[in-house]
């Protein structure tokens, strides 16, 4: 039985203002969640309606598997993405993640969703060219739910005190592309045929591009150098960061025998900014000691944590840096088994 509070209108539309009204909305039209549309949510995870499926406890916020099939249904979700959302859903209410601190920051982090496994090809998630932007209703609403749910369960009209935000708190999702290197959901301990999500609070992506370097070091050279950037949190601070390198990139990279460890690792090494540098930028407020040139900062902690995929269009040789949040050690990427949070297979 449903808990939540059933109102007659008129007709779709005056439901979509209705909810426009009363601040229920991400500031776009939403669909009507009615009964029939929830219950199809809950029959795609089989799920009862006040089943507990996560929290925010800082704020004592609960949400149920109603209330999150509410959301998604609002944001124009099929009942087949729902096991994705769910998913989502638990994996931000890890205490790992620590959902409060990157929803309520003033630095306006996003939830990226990274999809992983062969779910991917069910629902028809995107991992090709505009991955990151509009044009596929899969990530779209995926990604649309996870926001709403904040809006209208989390709390985040109260909390969130983003200075400037993002638009990628509209949405965030985009599947993994399949190449020949190890995936995402692999390298962090699941196998390749689970479907999985990862969750990350990070900042929306910084554009990489390098069209004119012939060779693999040059291209992993402008990468370094634009993760490292001093204006990112990851240079402030000690933070993961997800780091998206499109095909073109890729494919250059496969061909002269690098696999995803080993960029993981030249990444991690030459990422980096001198004392002196930092203290010259104005991101350390003291002045230049002798030697602070030899002394320097990783803009990530260790090279497992750069969470590196492939996605994005064949053309094109455009990557993508998402620094994190504030701090790994208080919010972590989290990656969820689809089928353990939902029983979907």
């Amino acid at each position: 039985m449903l808990r939540a509070e059933k109102m007659e209108v008129k007709d779709g539309l005056a439901a979509i203002e209705h909810f426009f009204q009363k601040g229920w909305t991400d500031g776009l039209p939403i669909v009507p969640p009615t009964e029939e549309r929830i219950y199809e949510m809950l029959q795609s995870v089989n799920m009862e309606p006040d089943t507990i499926v996560g929290a925010i406890p800082e704020r004592g916020r609960v949400f149920t598997a109603e209330i999150v099939a509410i959301n998604a249904v609002m944001a124009g979700c099929l009942p087949g993405y729902f096991p994705v959302v769910m998913a989502a859903v638990q994996a931000i209410c890890e205490p790992e993640f620590g959902l409060h601190g990157p929803s309520a920051s003033t630095h306006g982090a996003a939830i990226m969703i990274a999809v992983n496994g062969p779910i991917v090809e069910q629902i028809g998630l995107n991992s090709g060219a505009n991955a990151f932007g509009p044009g596929n209703r899969a990530n779209a609403t995926i990604g649309r739910a996870i926001r709403l749910l904040m809006i209208n369960a989390g709390g985040s009209p109260e909390f969130d005190r983003s200075t400037l935000g993002t638009p990628a708190k509209y949405s965030f999702c985009f599947a993994e592309k399949k190449t020949d290197w190890t995936p995402l959901h692999v390298q962090r301990g699941f196998k390749e045929n689970d479907s999985t999500v990862t969750v990350f609070a990070c900042e929306g992506p910084n554009q990489i591009q390098n069209h004119g370097s012939l060779n693999s070091v040059g291209i992993l050279r402008t990468m370094s150098d634009r993760m490292s950037a001093l204006g990112t949190m990851n240079m402030a601070s000690e933070t993961e960061m997800a780091v998206v390198l499109c095909p073109e990139h890729y494919h250059h990279l496969q061909k002269e025998g690098w696999s995803k460890e080993s960029v993981q690792q030249f990444l991690y090494e030459n990422a980096k900014r001198s004392i002196r540098d930092m203290k010259h930028g104005g991101i350390i407020d003291a002045p230049i000691d002798e030697g602070d040139e030899y002394k320097f900062k990783h803009a990530i902690p260790s090279p497992e944590q750069i969470l590196l995929m492939v996605a994005g269009g064949e053309a094109g040789r455009f990557s993508a840096c998402m620094p994190g949040w504030f701090s790994y050690k208080q919010s972590k990427a989290v990656t969820k088994s689809i089928k353990a949070a939902t029983g979907f297979t």
